[in-house]
């Protein structure tokens, strides 16, 4: 299966994938964990930030996915994926699939911002910077909401675990 993190830059998804993984491994579990950030510097390196790069990123991470997928691992994907449309092609190419939203408002994204990347937006450094002057689409029926600006790490990364458990557990008997 693939668990699909979205949302805005420094809502915490890579945070809540990475405690997320070290769970899913302690449970013997076969985890793959697929970073937005290190996938634009290898595999999409060639793309930039408009729309049509965007949901070709997307396309290529949601490939990846459905191999590993298909092979029998656990996929954790941390991406902004900001359009709904190409969050549904890549859940529609999947199958097995939970969209995760990381719910956490611009306020406190700009406060957890160690890149200064909603700074540079703001000041016309960056221009296409989502959340800025670039769109984000919330999902409209996530399986899973992490609200970062009220729950713990744990929290969060404890509700991801469950529904991960919940959903495998007809298919592991």
């Amino acid at each position: 299966m693939t668990v699909w993190f979205t949302g805005l830059s420094g809502a915490g998804k890579t945070t809540i994938c990475r405690s997320v993984a070290t769970e899913l491994l302690a449970h013997g579990l076969q985890v793959e964990v697929i970073d937005g950030d290190v996938i634009r510097n290898y595999l999409c390196k060639d793309l930039g930030f408009s729309k049509e790069d965007r949901d070709e990123n997307i396309r290529r991470i949601a490939f990846v996915s459905q191999l590993l997928t298909r092979n029998g691992g656990i996929v954790l994907v941390s991406a902004i994926s900001p359009y709904r449309a190409a969050r549904d092609a890549a859940r529609q190419s999947i199958g097995d699939f939970l969209e995760v939203y990381v719910n956490t408002p611009i306020s406190v994204c700009e406060l957890r911002d160690p890149k200064l990347l909603y700074q540079k937006a703001r000041a016309g450094k960056i221009s296409g910077f989502t959340g800025i002057d670039d769109p984000y689409e919330p999902p409209l029926t996530p399986e899973i909401t992490c609200n970062t600006d009220q729950e713990s790490t744990r929290e969060s990364s404890s509700k991801v675990v469950a529904a991960v458990l919940e959903y495998l557990s007809p298919k592991r008997n």
